[in-house]
């Protein structure tokens, strides 16, 4: 992994830009257990199906990526020289843990699994840039009344 001060100014000033506000350990929102909650992923990888548009490098959009998905039907537009994809050519579990989610949906730990996930370019963006995107995509989860969301940034 590069460490900031190794960047050229222009990279490590944009990700100091992206200062967020310390979280405390209550949860955002109330809801029922996990056991009874429905479940949706979220990546930043930039994942989508292989006939889906690509994701260009600063892109605003998202993908919908369907809950019954194969990994193999998944592709990886993000591309950066600060990670390594070959973890993500091995394994779309590093990336998007479907597979585990499905798991835990069958041990009862959490109620089920979302019928939509949603894939976003990382890296490329402020946060309040995305904003208008992110907001849309929180209309779509409600519509597939998702209660729980699990976010995995790349």
């Amino acid at each position: 992994m590069v460490r900031l001060a190794e960047l050229p100014d222009v990279e490590r000033e944009h990700l100091l830009g992206k200062a967020c506000e310390p979280f405390d350990s209550k949860p955002w929102a109330d809801g029922p257990p996990l056991a009874e909650r429905r479940v949706a992923l979220v990546t930043t990888a930039g994942l989508h199906r292989a006939s889906d548009r690509a994701f260009s490098m600063v892109d605003l959009s998202y993908r919908v990526i369907p809950g019954d998905i194969r990994a193999d039907e998944l592709t990886m537009t993000h591309s950066s020289v600060h990670f390594d994809r070959s973890g993500f050519r091995e394994d779309v579990n590093l990336v998007f843990p479907i597979d585990r989610l499905r798991e835990l949906e069958q041990e009862g730990v959490i109620g089920s699994v979302a019928e939509f996930h949603y894939s976003l370019m990382g890296a490329g963006w402020l946060p309040q840039q995305i904003e208008p995107t992110v907001a849309e995509l929180a209309r779509l989860l409600r519509t597939d009344e998702v209660d729980a969301v699990c976010l995995i940034p790349v």
